[in-house]
């Protein structure tokens, strides 16, 4: 088959932030700098960890989503008709810290009004070195339902769900889309916490809780998503990043991706799944037999969240076990998730960022010759 992305190895898209990148942030909210001044500290940034990802041997290269705060907030608040709340913390009764999930909430008609990535992405294709291509990430559409389902959108503007609800906001991403391949983008991922988290029986009862049924959830996800699929623009690669929760080397969700295997690899019109595989949470390789022909599943078997070197023996034995269930030659290897999915960071050290990197790519070198 053709291979959709830019090589064996990959990986999420999120880094940690320079200390200087933190500090310019501080300033612009205490209204010490302007966005503008903030923007040059963030190109700087960017141009910098361009340059990292090309030096450690990568071939698709992100932004390290530096202008953002949350992988989702910043980027489904610009949608019109959408309405966040950041996160807050909560003092459990042991003094130790628990952080409420963002509000996400649709309060009017869904519409894109503006393109949201494109000036984002056209700084990045500026920056590419050459032989390598520009990834942009995206929130998944399924983030404007999840979180709240039915009682998180309003019913004034949508008295109904289907279709109109799902139309409306697979038109917004399909403009996102069209205006991202119009500077020249052709691979963007879609970051889904929601089928991942139908994978755990704790969320999959707090979705029966609102009135949802989380085993018609992922059929109708995937149909969601396949709104968005259809009309992507010709020649752009689309893939998905099933997320279990990465806040400060936290996770939220476990379980076997069993519940929505068939919903996700067989009914979903998706390029590629990055799916997190680097420790017992989430289960064995068996769901993996649901693969089509002409699809990739990215094993995400190193783990982002805390710094212990893995074996690249002990993974090429794990890329081995799930070879015995979607063939070899639609696989590919990544680390489980980005390095920093918000602006807070995983608990791990700037240099085992490079190390895990160059980990996943001589792995995947020598198992893919």
């Amino acid at each position: 088959m053709s291979f959709p992305l830019p090589a064996r190895h990959d990986h999420v898209g999120s880094f940690l932030r320079p200390k200087y990148l933190l500090e310019a942030r501080e300033r612009k909210a205490k209204g010490v700098i302007s966005a503008e001044e903030l923007r040059k500290v963030e190109d700087r940034a960017i141009s910098e960890i361009v340059q990292f990802q090309a030096d450690v041997g990568l071939k698709a290269i992100t932004d390290g989503e530096f202008r953002r705060t949350w992988f989702h907030i910043d980027f489904l608040e610009q949608l019109s008709g959408v309405a966040t709340d950041i996160p807050v913390a909560l003092i459990n009764p042991d003094g130790s810290k628990q952080f409420a999930p963002p509000g996400i909430r649709v309060v009017d008609k869904v519409t894109h009004t503006r393109p949201i990535q494109v000036d984002d992405f056209n700084y990045l294709k500026s920056q590419l070195p050459a032989g390598t291509r520009a990834k942009v990430t995206i929130p998944s559409p399924t983030m404007l339902h999840f979180r709240g389902g039915r009682g998180g959108i309003s019913k004034a503007a949508y008295p109904e769900l289907d279709p109109a609800f799902y139309d409306d906001v697979a038109k917004a991403y399909s403009d996102e889309l069209q205006a991202l391949a119009a500077a020249g983008c052709d691979y963007v991922q879609m970051d889904d916490t929601n089928l991942a988290y139908l994978c755990d029986e704790k969320m999959r009862e707090a979705a029966r809780s609102r009135g949802d049924d989380p085993n018609e959830l992922p059929n109708r996800y995937a149909d969601f998503i396949n709104k968005v699929v259809a009309r992507k623009p010709a020649g752009m690669t689309l893939g998905v990043h099933l997320c279990r929760g990465n806040f400060k080397s936290t996770h939220f969700a476990a379980g076997n991706y069993e519940p929505v295997a068939e919903a996700l690899l067989s009914r979903m019109n998706v390029d590629a799944y990055f799916l997190e595989y680097d420790d017992e949470r989430s289960g064995d390789f068996r769901p993996l037999r649901f693969l089509p022909k002409g699809k990739v599943v990215v094993l995400g078997l190193v783990t982002t969240k805390f710094g212990a070197m893995e074996s690249k023996d002990a993974l090429k034995r794990r890329i081995d076990e799930a070879a015995r269930h979607a063939p070899m030659d639609q696989l590919a290897l990544s680390p489980q998730c980005g390095f920093s999915s918000t602006v807070h960071g995983n608990d791990i050290a700037v240099e085992d960022q490079r190390s895990k990197l160059r980990l996943v790519i001589e792995t995947a070198n020598e198992v893919w010759r």
